[in-house]
């Protein structure tokens, strides 16, 4: 069984890459391989164990929300689909008008408690 927390992925600590060569003071954004990796060693996961639990969260967060469904993940955030209007637009290449047609989109709200941990520097 996984015991693995939100709280024990130290947010704060800048991960890098093994095969990337990162400028000093640049911050490396995690991946999904990064996450897998990270998981498999702090539970002693197989990486196909790992990658199936990661994948096994991710799709059942895509299918909830293509049901309409939120997911609120408690001490972390929240997902939902986010209605944004249609409106006419340019088209950046020929500068003609095109109608934008209105669309759902998924957006993340950081829950208060992930806010908290990783508000490192008093902002």
């Amino acid at each position: 069984m996984l015991s693995i927390s939100l709280v024990d992925i130290n947010i704060a600590t800048t991960y890098y890459h093994s095969k990337t060569s990162i400028p000093q003071g640049v911050n490396q954004p995690m991946n999904k391989s990064d996450l897998i990796r990270m998981l498999a060693e702090k539970e002693g996961l197989t990486l196909k164990t790992a990658e199936s639990a990661v994948n096994a969260i991710f799709n059942s967060i895509e299918q909830a929300l293509a049901q309409g469904d939120r997911v609120e993940i408690r001490g972390f955030g929240s997902f939902k689909l986010k209605d944004y209007e249609g409106y006419k637009g340019r088209n950046p290449k020929t500068g003609e008008s095109i109608k934008v047609q209105p669309k759902k989109l998924p957006v993340f709200k950081v829950g208060k408690e992930l806010k908290e941990r990783t508000d490192i520097e008093g902002d």
